[in-house]
């Protein structure tokens, strides 16, 4: 006899994770377009009395910054790339909206109406692009692992 496997998806709550991927797709904009301030080294004498701890402890100023800068700008392009692959994933035209309406450097100046209608040729419906935008919302919060789980 043969035993059928099935398994229920899990309801994911469609506001919250709306919310979580359009924070992360503009934690993305601001990583990718935003540069990054290095932090330097102070080298000019301080005014301020300082109390020193032990002085057997060593401190790198320097390096301990050279470190931060090295890791920050790491962290911000594995983000970006993590982002991109994510979305690559998409269909074609889930992609192409995402892309065009969240991702671009002119993201936020960009409205939904903009993209449906003057981005994507032939133009689409405002319930076509909510549908198509819904589709992408769930597939990327699957691939960026952020989809919020409904409380049952």
């Amino acid at each position: 006899m043969h035993q059928q496997m099935s398994f229920v998806l899990p309801k994911i709550d469609r506001k919250a994770t709306q919310e979580a991927v359009e924070a992360q797709l503009e934690k993305y904009r601001l990583f990718k377009y935003l540069s990054f301030e290095e932090r330097e080294a102070s080298v000019t004498a301080s005014t301020e009395e300082r109390f020193h701890g032990p002085t057997n402890e060593t401190s790198d100023q320097t390096g301990d910054i050279a470190i931060y800068n090295v890791e920050q700008r790491k962290l911000r392009e594995d983000f970006c790339n993590h982002v991109e692959r994510a979305v690559s994933r998409l269909p074609k035209l889930e992609r192409f909206l995402i892309e065009k309406r969240y991702m671009s450097v002119e993201a936020e100046y960009t409205s939904d109406f903009q993209v449906y209608c003057f981005e994507y040729q032939p133009p689409i419906s405002a319930v076509t692009y909510g549908k198509i935008r819904t589709k992408a919302f769930y597939r990327l919060a699957l691939n960026l692992n952020i989809a919020v789980i409904e409380n049952v």
